[in-house]
């Protein structure tokens, strides 16, 4: 009998697929830790496919039959916001934050972000001429920024950073995320409960009066969502920033036709998602049989959409391992896709944007100050990328 090739494996190259994905059909099965076997969904169109489909392939993380990719996977199932509910539950969450991550609306935050992120190169050029960009620039940009959007006070940032760590690491036990959760989740309850009595101007405020005030929510659910809210909107971001730095560094062409054209950033950063993909997989499970590129799904089965895969599908993108900053192909699947599409995805965009132009332009002799083979690579099952960024200029 053939064992089937494990899933998730381990990157080589922060910005690469794990070699191993190579030997994937766009639908097989595959084996996760536990020795479950899932079905690995590696095509484009068929990944699409999933995403659209919620009726069939759901979301629902409290079902057993939802796949845990990771062991910390195990205690998030503890935890319930939209991300982790099908329609019309999910949606009737969702609906509650659209407005506040609407193109208008990041608009509006992009002069704060210009303000903040010029500061931060600021302090990095008065310490250099060595910094790790990592937490001197890549984190405290989303992480500042999406304190002051909810209203958590960024005081407490070293805290939520490092429980956040403990949720999105692969290599996290099941053991260590339970107890991220529960001191983020007992944190934010104490927070809410210091917002009811003296109310601020962030999200956080306007969803305290708004819902849990008329008893669209409980107290217990607004925790929940701002869990998610607050890990999702920094360490994603961070990591994606980190790695943007490294994947232009190393493809110096890219970076000067970037250079000679700011007008190709926002291109730039669309590419730079689809092929850097910071988030590696997407589960979900079948909730009833279907037909999925010539396999039979069964009710019950896992599935997961490894979008490091699908991003470099050859029948979505030409040349799909070449990195073209004017590629400008927004149909990746780096944010998901259908209704469980990315709600902050523009304000990761507009970050992205600001950090990685503003930083190449106040730093044009920016390189990286150990080679990229030492740079210490994320785990398997987690949000990808590099825990530390040593450049010089």
């Amino acid at each position: 009998m053939t064992l089937l090739p494990e899933y998730p494996q381990a990157r080589g190259c922060p910005f690469q697929p794990a070699s191993g994905y190579a030997d994937y059909e766009p639908v097989s099965k595959v084996r996760l830790y536990n020795g479950r076997e899932v079905w690995a969904v590696t095509g484009h169109a068929e990944a699409r496919q999933v995403l659209l489909d919620p009726g069939t392939y759901s979301s629902d993380r409290v079902h057993p039959h939802y796949p845990a990719l990771a062991p910390r996977f195990e205690s998030a199932r503890k935890v319930r916001n939209f991300i982790g509910m099908d329609p019309p539950e999910h949606t009737v969450q969702r609906r509650m934050l659209l407005s506040s991550f609407t193109v208008k609306k990041t608009n509006a935050l992009r002069p704060r972000i210009q303000t903040l992120v010029d500061g931060l190169i600021d302090e990095i050029e008065a310490k250099g001429p060595v910094a790790d960009l990592v937490p001197d620039f890549a984190l405290p940009v989303p992480s500042i920024v999406i304190c002051e959007l909810l209203g958590v006070p960024y005081a407490d940032h070293a805290f939520f950073e490092h429980q956040s760590r403990r949720v999105v690491t692969g290599s996290t036990t099941l053991e260590e995320s339970a107890d991220a959760f529960a001191q983020l989740k007992a944190y934010l309850d104490d927070l809410i409960q210091r917002k009811q009595r003296e109310p601020g101007d962030g999200l956080l405020d306007t969803l305290i009066a708004e819902q849990v005030g008329t008893g669209g929510l409980t107290r217990a659910e607004l925790v929940d969502i701002a869990l998610l809210l607050l890990v999702a909107g920094h360490e994603t971001t961070a990591s994606a920033i980190a790695l943007g730095v490294v994947t232009l560094l190393e493809h110096p062409d890219q970076l000067a036709a970037l250079r000679s054209d700011p007008r190709l950033l926002p291109t730039a950063v669309e590419e730079l998602l689809r092929f850097m993909a910071i988030a590696d997989g997407i589960a979900r499970f079948a909730t009833a049989d279907a037909d999925l590129a010539g396999h039979r799904v069964r009710a019950g089965d896992g599935v997961v959409v490894v979008i490091a895969t699908a991003n470099r599908d050859g029948e979505a993108f030409p040349s799909p391992a070449a990195f073209a900053v004017d590629r400008g192909a927004r149909h990746h699947v780096s944010f998901g896709h259908g209704v469980h599409q990315c709600i902050g995805q523009n304000l990761a965009r507009a970050e992205m944007e600001i950090a990685l132009g503003t930083l190449f332009r106040r730093l044009p002799g920016l390189r990286l100050a150990r080679d990229l083979a030492d740079l210490p690579i994320k785990e398997a099952g987690g949000v990808q990328g590099v825990w530390e960024l040593p450049v010089t200029w």
